[in-house]
């Protein structure tokens, strides 16, 4: 009883810490208590766009518990990603550990999803405001079909929901389902 009281309460308040000297929860050790502040819970700069000059015209500012500490045991992440106009991509990927949803703040994005069993390619036009759910270990993508720059904010539903990036043969196989 005692045991499972001092996990309850572990796990509610266990503030990623690198030390050496105290309890491993989640691959991460736990900050004491009582040296936990504000700074553990919180992120600066979601605001700031994040460079998009590069092969695929996206940046990904990813808020995990490596960034937000206290976010350990939460089972949640969030990230920003940025495209560039006329093409920015978030080139197929899937979340091994986590379902996302999507949420465009700004821009046009053509996304999807393949589905499994059969494999089949979901795929949505998103404007401002447009929301769309990528289910766990699905391969999906976001791609910006607008003259603009886009910006979209991803929840995640883990903690290190962990992304695996697909070759870039996989967008054209992909194109070929539809």
């Amino acid at each position: 009883m005692i045991h499972d009281l001092f996990t309850l309460l572990t796990q509610l308040l266990c503030i990623n810490f690198a030390i050496f000297h105290a309890v491993f929860v989640n691959g991460k050790f736990c900050k004491d208590s009582m040296l936990v502040t504000a700074n553990d819970f919180s992120f600066s700069g979601l605001n700031i766009a994040g460079n998009t000059s590069n092969q695929v015209g996206s940046n990904v500012t990813l808020l995990n518990v490596d960034k937000i500490p206290g976010l350990n045991t939460l089972g949640i992440s969030l990230a920003r990603i940025d495209f560039a106009p006329y093409g920015g991509l978030n080139p197929p990927h899937t979340h091994p550990r986590a379902t996302e949803i999507l949420i465009v703040l700004e821009g046009t994005l053509y996304v999807g999803f393949v589905t499994s069993n059969p494999n089949r390619l979901i795929t949505k036009v998103l404007n401002a405001g447009d929301v769309l759910v990528f289910p766990i270990r699905l391969i999906h993508f976001q791609f910006n079909v607008g003259k603009t720059n886009a910006v979209a904010i991803a929840a995640l539903s883990s903690q290190n929901q962990e992304s695996s990036q697909l070759q870039m043969q996989c967008l054209d196989q992909i194109h070929q389902l539809t």
